[in-house]
């Protein structure tokens, strides 16, 4: 038990309350920290749901998107649709910010500050309406990337979250409050050993008095 307690302790009555509160802070620290954890693991898994759904929307709309392409490069030709797509302006800056989960701040990508041009940029005598249909799939598909970009990094953010209250829990249930109940322990145990000794001491005082009057 000796090990376990708090260095530099003193075993005083005023020691026993401090170490009491801290004891009754640490035990509502840990439940607080223990509820917290497990909402966030809840969390965390109800986002990974939306991730894989998004992963698979994703896939789907990717597929579709390029089967869109291929059919216009198998009419226009590869080298045609090629030099369409030199006149395609890229997209420079997508608004950020961070959004609050649980008391964690993750980021989320503005993917509806984007709108498609109403009309196609390059011109119609060589071009057809598949290479139109790829280029509104193509669009819509980055925006659901850039969902799944938001996602996976409120996934990273969370999984980050709950490893470091998960360490903190542990650290109070496995090392902090067992040191306090040690520490408790031993000093009640010096003073309950003090008031012994007094007890005693007192006794053999009374013991002396009474036998010098008789």
């Amino acid at each position: 038990m000796v090990e376990n307690i708090i260095e530099g302790v003193k075993p005083t009555r005023m020691e026993l309350l401090a170490i009491r509160k801290k004891k009754k802070l640490a035990e509502k620290g840990h439940k607080l920290l223990g509820e917290k954890r497990d909402a966030l693991v809840m969390q965390f898994f109800d986002i990974i749901h939306t991730r894989d759904a998004l992963r698979s929307e994703v896939n789907s709309k990717l597929d579709d998107a390029f089967n869109t392409l291929i059919d216009a490069e198998m009419i226009l030709g590869r080298d045609n649709v090629e030099d369409v797509t030199y006149s395609v302006p890229q997209i420079q800056n997508v608004p950020t910010d961070v959004v609050n989960i649980m008391g964690v701040q993750v980021p989320r990508i503005q993917a509806e500050a984007l709108t498609a041009p109403k009309e196609p940029v390059y011109g119609y005598l060589h071009t057809n309406a598949r290479l139109d249909e790829a280029t509104d799939r193509f669009f819509n598909v980055l925006l659901r990337i850039l969902k799944l970009a938001e996602v996976e990094g409120s996934i990273e953010r969370l999984a980050y979250e709950i490893e470091k209250t998960k360490r903190r829990v542990n650290a109070l249930e496995h090392i902090f409050i067992p040191r306090l109940n040690a520490t408790q322990k031993y000093i009640e145990m010096q003073l309950q050993e003090r008031e012994r000794e007094d007890f005693f001491r007192r006794k053999r005082i009374k013991t002396i008095m009474e036998s010098q009057k008789a």
